[in-house]
């Protein structure tokens, strides 16, 4: 199936200019109502909300669920661009929080982490017995896209027949890489970002859940790496960041995806480097789409401005019209 050639805008031909820009250009979704909003129970005592737009005869209608990346929510822009899309083509769309995202913290304990592939498993299972949807397609951006390839590969030969397609933005396949990449100097700012969010959410979680949270390490975090060596290693058992980066990676199962998957990915991303790609686990895999651009920066691929006009954001059509292509 064809995916149209991206073109950057010549100003925006540079990884930093076309992520900042893609990140803090506002946007709107007229087409986009608010959603339902749906709880699903993951785990014991463990919730995540969602937001769900639902086509009239749902059951006939493709589904798209979609994941969020590190720090986000079910309104991060791109979640909600991307579902517009979606929505206007007409599939069902279930814009997923992962736990403590979106003003969620109350729903669970414990927090989401890069490779908590349980909690979409537990959805779709949902929409599947539930709902009785039978055509499902699962994109993910960023941490949501290695989540998305996580889960695709954990299917392995058996993946439920329901879902049908995944497609993913900048996924951090490798997240040793992408760490060792996002402490670069050049990279200040997107650290500091990420690690200013993560901290606030320890210490919301702190707050209520004192006897599992503490603050106490908090002041001598001062990388990414550092706060996933002192909280989410421990949290979850994995033992220190180096175990938990290997273990949360969908790097050591995307040679067993067996559903068709599409892999969008910039080589100017500023810290999902595009070597982290040039593996036969994905290359070699004939159920992979791998598409990688010279410009994109990451989950930006603003594109030139058209004579037509209209929306400029070429990743979420590429994604949409690939899970559409794909549920035929």
């Amino acid at each position: 199936m064809p995916i149209e050639p991206y073109q950057p805008p010549r100003w925006l031909a540079n990884g930093h200019g076309m992520t900042v820009f893609a990140w803090a250009s506002p946007r709107r979704f007229p087409r986009l109502p608010e959603g339902e909003v749906r709880l699903f129970d993951v785990a014991p005592a463990t919730r995540v909300m969602a937001k769900c737009h639902w086509q009239d005869g749902r059951t006939s209608r493709p589904t798209l669920l979609v994941l969020h990346g590190l720090e986000g929510s079910a309104d991060s822009p791109y979640v909600r661009g991307i579902a517009e899309k979606a929505l206007v083509a007409g599939f069902n769309v279930v814009r997923l929080n992962q736990r403590d995202c979106g003003g969620t913290d109350h729903l669970s304990v414990a927090s989401y982490h890069s490779g908590l592939t349980a909690d979409p498993a537990a959805v779709i299972r949902e929409l599947i017995d539930r709902d009785h949807l039978e055509r499902i397609g699962v994109a993910g951006y960023s941490l949501g896209g290695n989540l998305a390839l996580k889960l695709a590969g954990e299917f392995g030969d058996t993946p439920p027949p329901e879902v049908k397609a995944v497609a993913t933005v900048s996924p951090t396949l490798d997240l040793e890489a992408c760490i060792t990449a996002i402490q670069r100097p050049s990279n200040w700012f997107y650290q500091r970002d990420f690690l200013v969010s993560l901290k606030q959410r320890v210490r919301r979680k702190s707050a209520m859940y004192p006897w599992h949270f503490s603050t106490a390490y908090l002041p001598g975090v001062r990388t990414i790496r550092e706060f996933d060596e002192r909280y989410t290693s421990r949290l979850y058992g994995f033992g220190n960041a180096a175990n938990y980066y290997y273990q949360a990676s969908s790097l050591r199962v995307v040679r067993r995806i067996r559903v068709p998957t599409l892999i969008v990915t910039a080589e100017d991303d500023p810290f999902v480097p595009a070597s982290q790609f040039d593996t036969t686990a994905v290359a070699g895999n004939a159920s992979i789409r791998l598409v990688v651009t010279p410009h994109g920066g990451h989950c930006g691929f603003i594109e030139r401005r058209t004579s037509g006009g209209g929306d400029r954001h070429w990743a979420e059509r590429a994604v949409v019209n690939f899970v559409g292509e794909s549920m035929r």
